[in-house]
C-alpha cells in the first residue's frame, strides 16, 4: 500500500467540520464521511481508487489541513489531482469575505453567518456525480436518496482493499453504464430513475455529452440544457448548478427541505411555494446558495441531529 502525506492551507476563515457536515448531510452517507475528527472519501485518479483522509491541524486565521492518501498505486500527479478535487469538495478557495460583509447588513443573516463562520460551499468533484445525486434523491427523502447512492457506490464503484476493510469510490459514467437495469432495480432505484441513470451515463460514455461543458453556460442556459435530459426536472437542474457547478447564487427553490428550513428561519407559518421562495431569496443575490448551506446546518442543529461540542458540531450517535 502506497501512502502520500501533504498539507493544504485554505484561505481563512475555514472550518473542516462545518464544511464536511454540509457535504455529508446525513451520517448514513458513506461516500463523503465525517467521523467527528476527519473527512474521508475515495477518489479515482485515472483508474486508480485512492482513499483520501483530511484532518484540520490549524484553526482561526491560519487554517491548515493534513491530507493522507492511500492506494495500491499512486499516479505520478496524485497530489495535483487530490488537491483539485478537495478544492471543489471543501470549497478551499472560495472567498467568503464579500458574503460576510453582505450579511452584516441584516441582523438575522448576520447571526446565521457568525454562528457558522468558516463554512464553505461544498460541491461534488464532478458534474456527473451531482446529476446522479439529483436523480437519486428527487421525490424521495434525503435519507432514502443517500441510501440508494451508498448502495450504488458499493455495487458499481471501484474498490480499494485495505487491511481492515474494503472501501469504494463513487461510480463514474462507465461504471453506471455497465450496471444492468435489473441490478439498479435490486438496489432500490425505480424503473424511471434506472433508465435516467443508464441514459445519462450512456450519452457520456459515447461522447455525445460532457456534463463539464455546462461550466461554460450561464445559469439559464445550463438549466435549459439539463432539463432536456431524461429524468432531470427543475429541482435537479438547480441542484446541479449549486452542488455540481458551484453556482452559489442559486437556491434550489423546489427543495422541500430547503423550503421548510427557510420558512422556519423566517418565522413564516404558511408553506412557501417556488415563487414564494424565489421572492425571498432574490434579495440575497448573489449569495442565496451560501445561505442554503448555512440553513442546512442550522436545521440539523434545530432538529437535534447535530450537537455543539468543544471540538465543533458532531453527529449525535
Amino acid at each position: 500500500m502506497r501512502t502520500l502525506n501533504f498539507s493544504l492551507s485554505p484561505t481563512p476563515p475555514f472550518r473542516l467540520d462545518l464544511t464536511a457536515l454540509a457535504l455529508q448531510r446525513r451520517p448514513i452517507n458513506k461516500i463523503d464521511s465525517w467521523n467527528g475528527d476527519s473527512y474521508s472519501r475515495v477518489l479515482v485518479l485515472g483508474e486508480v481508487p485512492v482513499l483520501v483522509q483530511v484532518k484540520e491541524t490549524g484553526t482561526g486565521r491560519s487554517p491548515r489541513l493534513h491530507v493522507r492518501a492511500q492506494a495500491k498505486y499512486l499516479p505520478k500527479h496524485a497530489r495535483i489531482g487530490i488537491t483539485g478535487s478537495l478544492e471543489k469538495l471543501l470549497g478551499l478557495r472560495a472567498d467568503m469575505k464579500p458574503f460576510y460583509r453582505f450579511a452584516r447588513a441584516d441582523r438575522r443573516l448576520k447571526n446565521l453567518a457568525e454562528r457558522f463562520a468558516g463554512l464553505r460551499p461544498p460541491r461534488f468533484p464532478s458534474v456527473f456525480e451531482a446529476m446522479v445525486n439529483g436523480i437519486a434523491c428527487q421525490q424521495l427523502s434525503l435519507h432514502v436518496g443517500l441510501t440508494l447512492l451508498s448502495r450504488l457506490m458499493v455495487r458499481a464503484g471501484l474498490a480499494l482493499e485495505l487491511p481492515a476493510e474494503t472501501v469504494h469510490a463513487f461510480p463514474g459514467p462507465r461504471d453506471v453504464s455497465k450496471t444492468r437495469m435489473q441490478t439498479l432495480r435490486g438496489l432500490g432505484f425505480s424503473a424511471n430513475k434506472g433508465i435516467a441513470l443508464k441514459t445519462l451515463s450512456g450519452l457520456i460514455v459515447s461522447h455525445h455529452l460532457d456534463p463539464e461543458d455546462l461550466a461554460d453556460c450561464d445559469n439559464d442556459a445550463a438549466i435549459q440544457n439539463l432539463l432536456a435530459l431524461r429524468g432531470i426536472g427543475r429541482w435537479t437542474a438547480e441542484y446541479v448548478l449549486l452542488r455540481g457547478l458551484g453556482r452559489t447564487d442559486v437556491f434550489p427553490a423546489d427543495d422541500v427541505g430547503a423550503r421548510n428550513n427557510l420558512a422556519r428561519w423566517l418565522g413564516v407559518e404558511k408553506p412557501l411555494d417556488y415563487a414564494g421562495v424565489k421572492q425571498v431569496v432574490d434579495k440575497w443575490h448573489p449569495y442565496s446558495g451560501l445561505i442554503y448551506f448555512h440553513m442546512l446546518l442550522d436545521r440539523l442543529v434545530a432538529t437535534g441531529a447535530l450537537s455543539a461540542e468543544h471540538a465543533g458540531l458532531r453527529w449525535k450517535r
